[in-house]
């Protein structure tokens, strides 16, 4: 992510919008990043600040730049890559050695006289001998620790001119987010990942269902509910990559801004592309089979992979696959696999929790032991989930 102060957006009429580069507007900028890249990708040996001043001479001609902008594509970059650090000290050892040397002959001047005569260039020749390092190499090698002074290794973060820009456009909408007292997202898909990249970024939620398959989710942070505060904002941002990579959302979000309030709002068809890999459909392959044996719909039943969530004081679940019967009938299907006995502790707290739910279990029948009194229909398999039996389990609750 970026920090507050390289942070662009405009307000309109209560709404915020982040910093875009867009192909109808930014064209042009697809060619200033593949400069920037290039300054890079050839800067293996250059300090940090020399990089820096290479970046920033490739938009002195560009009229509409923000400084901000500039800044935050250098951030970016140097995020992407690796610098020499100097993490054993040498360079402190080294310039405190320089120092003390120095400090012997002090004051030094460019020309000696009665008053001043020791020579600057003098002082470093005898300095240089005696440390027995010549004295350029001295001077590259004294500041190593200092940031300015890192001398790059190599830049490998970047594919493309176009996913610098992308990476850009998702880096100033989270830096919006920073501002942000609360985050609602409308989820008609993807449930289960949503909810799991929530999860992993420390985000309270509360859930309500607004419609088929559809729900309403509000997001805080995970001091929100003790106290006012806007730190969370920093979790809401870190979430933003894992939405994006999910589909079937759109997003809003209360800013609490400098200059006052406004609603950030977005949506798959913004364009803005996570760099996050997708999920693979299935969790396992004994999912995958299933769903593609028994198909979209069968007998009535209408499968629908993690078709929503349950939602019981606090506590979320999402089921694997949900099915429907055209006469009403909802029941759920949770396949577990071969896991660590936390996990199935975990499980069997879960289906306790909604013991009253109709919920089918499949269990790998080399754990099922391992899971006595489960409060659900029970089903086992070796390698295969058969329709039959979760068939009879389904019209079973059909006939309840």
């Amino acid at each position: 992510m970026l920090s507050k102060e390289l942070a662009i957006y405009t307000c309109k009429r209560g709404r915020a919008y982040p910093d875009c580069l867009t192909r109808q507007s930014h064209a042009h900028y697809v060619k200033l990043a593949e400069r920037l890249l290039a300054i890079y990708r050839d800067g293996k040996g250059k300090t940090r600040e020399q990089l820096h001043r290479a970046a920033e001479s490739v938009f002195e001609a560009e009229p509409d730049c923000p400084p901000q902008r500039i800044r935050a594509l250098i951030r970016l970059l140097d995020r992407a890559s690796e610098y020499h650090t100097d993490v054993d000290g040498q360079a402190y050892r080294l310039r405190r050695r320089v120092f003390e040397l120095a400090a012997r002959q002090h004051p030094l001047v460019a020309e000696p006289d009665a008053l001043f005569q020791h020579a600057e260039r003098e002082a470093k020749e005898r300095i240089a001998a005696e440390i027995g390092m010549p004295w350029p190499q001295i001077e590259r090698e004294m500041y190593a620790d200092l940031p300015a002074y890192h001398r790059l290794k190599r830049m490998e973060g970047f594919a493309t001119a176009e996913h610098l820009l992308r990476r850009y456009n998702v880096a100033q909408a989270q830096t919006l987010l920073f501002w942000a007292e609360e985050l609602t997202v409308v989820a008609r898909q993807d449930f289960k990942r949503i909810f799991r990249h929530a999860k992993f970024n420390r985000l309270l939620h509360e859930v309500e269902t607004i419609g088929p398959q559809t729900y309403r989710i509000r997001f805080s942070g995970p001091a929100s509910i003790l106290k006012q505060t806007r730190r969370y904002g920093v979790d809401m941002a870190k979430f933003l990559p894992g939405l994006l990579a999910c589909r079937g959302w759109r997003m809003s979000a209360r800013l609490r801004l400098p200059y006052g309030i406004a609603t950030f709002e977005l949506a798959p068809r913004d364009g803005l592309r996570s760099e996050l890999p997708a999920d693979e459909a299935f969790d396992s392959e004994v999912e995958r089979a299933f769903a593609e044996k028994f198909g979209p719909e069968r007998d009535g039943w209408h499968l629908s992979r993690e078709g929503g969530f349950l939602v019981r004081d606090q506590k979320v679940f999402v089921p694997d696959f949900t099915f429907r019967h055209t006469d009403g009938t909802v029941v759920h299907l949770e396949v577990v696999g071969f896991w660590t006995p936390e996990y199935l502790e975990r499980k069997r707290e879960t289906l306790s929790r909604f013991a009253d739910t109709p919920i089918i279990v499949a269990v790998a029948a080399s754990v099922a032991a391992k899971l006595p009194e489960l409060p659900a229909q029970l089903i086992t398999y070796r390698t295969r989930l058969k329709i039959k039996p979760v068939l009879e389990q389904l019209n079973a609750f059909r006939a309840r």
